[in-house]
């Protein structure tokens, strides 16, 4: 068994459970708003290995190691196929899911994520990255010491994400996040796991290799509320590897509320729910 700490959505019934992936300093109750809007579909949200209840887990990462926990824990719900989505490096992880686990995936929704990303001005590979500075105020946290859970609250609430955007779900996630005096993601899991989405070999070689329905859906604004993940028009160009591929533009997200905000999160559902049976 994984061991992934999971939060469980929606209704307890025979329905197989949708499976939802966070991202790189993120847990599972970033999908909070997302499950509101899922008419009581059920809903698994584990924190990934060293994050959130899953923090104590032991290392090594990388999108191999969380793909074969997420193996485990499907496996251990009943196995076949359903729904899988992933939020930034989640969709990452739940890429590799799909490759090695095609049986396990009856259709991927990739937010904001899962494919490779654009390397900064200067840098010729992954190697020369700084993982942290890139990923700007959610790596700084890692490195903060708290006083208290209203203290924690306070960084959330000046996150130029969340300027418009603070609600109760923002809350119940930042709460849930904080580890004693600290954020819950254990920063080497965040380097490790954050040199491995800049389309490694073997990543492309994952995507290329998928067979189910894909959708990605892409936010205009990025981690800061400014300059995207991905370029306008820069998801289209992945089809030479996934055909089956269909991008959806969200207006007026960031990052972060393509995925916490109602505008966001109501459209994220509907793309899981697309497919799902009556």
């Amino acid at each position: 068994m994984s061991g992934l700490a999971t939060t469980s959505y929606g209704r307890t019934t025979d329905e197989r459970a949708m499976l939802a992936v966070h991202g790189i300093t993120a847990n599972g109750r970033s999908w909070g708003a997302v499950a509101a809007h899922l008419d009581e579909h059920p809903l698994l949200a584990p924190d990934l290995r060293g994050r959130g209840r899953s923090n104590r887990l032991p290392g090594s990462y990388g999108l191999r190691r969380h793909a074969d926990d997420l193996a485990d824990l499907l496996d251990d719900d009943g196995g076949e196929p359903r729904i899988v989505l992933g939020h930034s490096m989640g969709a990452f992880v739940v890429v590799m899911l799909a490759a090695r686990r095609p049986d396990l995936v009856e259709r991927l929704v990739l937010v904001d994520g899962g494919f490779p990303l654009a390397l900064p001005s200067g840098a010729e590979s992954a190697d020369d990255l700084d993982i942290a500075a890139l990923l700007g105020p959610a790596a700084r946290r890692l490195e903060t010491h708290f006083a208290d859970a209203d203290a924690y609250l306070g960084f959330w609430r000046q996150h130029p994400a969340f300027s418009r955007d603070w609600s109760d779900i923002v809350e119940d996630y930042a709460r849930y996040d904080l580890d004693g005096t600290r954020a819950s993601t254990v920063a080497a899991a965040m380097i490790e796991d954050g040199a491995e989405l800049y389309g490694p070999a073997w990543y492309v070689e994952a995507l290329r290799s998928l067979r189910m329905p894909v959708t990605v859906l892409r936010a205009p604004r990025g981690l800061t509320d400014a300059e995207p993940l991905y370029a306008p028009g820069a998801l289209e160009g992945f089809r030479a590897l996934v055909p089956q591929l269909d991008v959806v533009e969200i207006d007026d997200v960031n990052h972060y509320t393509i995925l916490f905000a109602d505008r966001g999160a109501s459209r994220v559902a509907a793309s899981a729910l697309a497919a799902r049976p009556a």
